[in-house]
C-alpha cells in the first residue's frame, strides 16, 4: 500500500460494513458505529443513495461476507472475555470499532489495535471528528506486517507475552505473502493455551470454477487498481495441517456452505456469500 495515505480497502469495507446496517434486515454483523465511522460527508452519500452499492455484481456478496466474517470474529471474541481471556487484539483494524463498542463494559480487558501507521492516523481522525472516545485500555499499535516484528510491537505496548489473548485478523492475509500469514499465524499459535485468532483467507485459485474464478479477479483487479493486490491464497485443508503443525488445537474453517446455512438460510433479499474465501477460527 502508499506509505503516505491510509488504506483504501480499509475505507471500502468500513463503507459497506455501514450499507449493511442500512439495506440489509435482519442484520447478521450489528454496528451502531458503523455509518458514524465514515464521517458525515460519508455518511451523507450512503444514506442518500443506499442503493449505488448493489450496482457491481460482486457488492452484494462481499457485504454478505464481510458481515459473517465480522460476526464470527465479534462472537469468539466475545466469549474469549467472557472465559477470562483479558486481551484482545485487532490486527490491520481499519475502521473496526470492537474497542470502541466493549471497552468500557470489559473491566480488566486490554485492547490492541494494530495497524499500518498511515491508517492508524487517519482512523485516530476521524474517531475524533465522530466525537467517538477511545477507552482507555485501548493501546493503538503502528505496525507494517511485511517488515516489522508483530511480537516486538505488541510487547512495547503493554501486550503480556505470557497470557492468552483473542486475535481478529480480518480483511489482511490475502494482502500478504504466503510467509508473512504464516509468520502471524505462527506468533499467535505460540501464545499460551486459551489463545484463539479470527481471520479469513483467500482459496487458492486453482480449487476454484470458472465463474468463481471470474469473480475473484475482478475484486483482484479492484484493490490493485488501488494499489493493494492480493498476494495470497490457500488450499484449505493444507492450510489445516499447518495450522495443527504449529500449535493449533481447534480449527474451524467456514466456507461459504457452512457460513450461507448459518446466517443466510431464508432470506428475503437474496444475501448469501460466494465461494472466494474462508472464514478461520482458531484456537490453542
Amino acid at each position: 500500500m502508499n506509505e503516505a495515505r491510509p488504506s483504501m480497502t480499509a475505507q471500502r469495507v468500513a463503507m459497506r460494513r455501514a450499507a449493511h446496517q442500512i439495506l440489509d434486515k435482519p442484520v447478521v454483523f450489528e454496528d451502531p458505529l458503523a455509518i458514524r465511522m465514515l464521517g458525515p460527508e460519508g455518511a451523507r452519500r450512503l444514506e442518500a443513495a443506499p442503493r449505488a452499492h448493489e450496482a457491481h455484481p460482486v457488492s452484494k456478496p462481499l457485504r454478505a461476507f464481510l458481515a459473517a466474517r465480522g460476526r464470527v470474529a465479534e462472537e469468539r471474541m466475545s466469549a474469549a472475555m467472557a472465559e477470562g481471556v483479558r486481551q484482545c487484539v485487532i490486527l490491520g483494524a481499519g475502521l473496526d470499532t470492537f474497542a470502541y463498542r466493549h471497552g468500557d463494559r470489559a473491566p480488566g480487558v486490554r485492547f490492541f489495535e494494530v495497524d499500518h501507521p498511515a491508517t492508524q492516523a487517519w482512523k485516530r481522525a476521524r474517531l475524533a471528528a465522530a466525537g467517538i472516545a477511545a477507552p482507555a485500555s485501548l493501546a493503538f499499535v503502528p505496525v507494517d506486517f511485511e517488515r516489522d516484528a508483530l511480537s516486538d510491537a505488541l510487547a512495547a505496548a503493554g501486550f503480556d507475552l505470557a497470557a492468552p489473548a483473542a486475535f481478529s485478523w480480518l480483511g489482511v492475509s490475502m494482502y500478504l505473502g504466503p510467509d508473512d500469514v504464516r509468520a502471524t499465524l505462527r506468533f499467535v499459535g505460540a501464545r499460551s493455551k486459551g489463545s484463539s485468532i479470527v481471520f479469513d483467507y483467500a482459496i487458492d485459485t486453482k480449487l476454484l470454477n470458472w465463474f468463481e474464478r471470474w469473480a475473484y479477479r475482478r475484486i483482484a483487479a479492484r484493490v490493485a487498481r488501488a494499489g493493494e493486490p492480493w498476494k495470497s491464497g490457500f488450499a484449505p485443508e493444507a492450510l489445516i495441517a499447518e495450522m495443527r503443525a504449529i500449535g493449533f488445537t481447534r480449527t474451524d474453517d467456514l466456507d461459504s456452505k457452512t457460513i450461507n446455512a448459518r446466517w443466510f438460510k431464508g432470506r428475503r433479499d437474496g444475501l448469501r456469500v460466494r465461494r472466494l474465501a474462508h472464514v478461520m477460527d482458531a484456537g490453542v
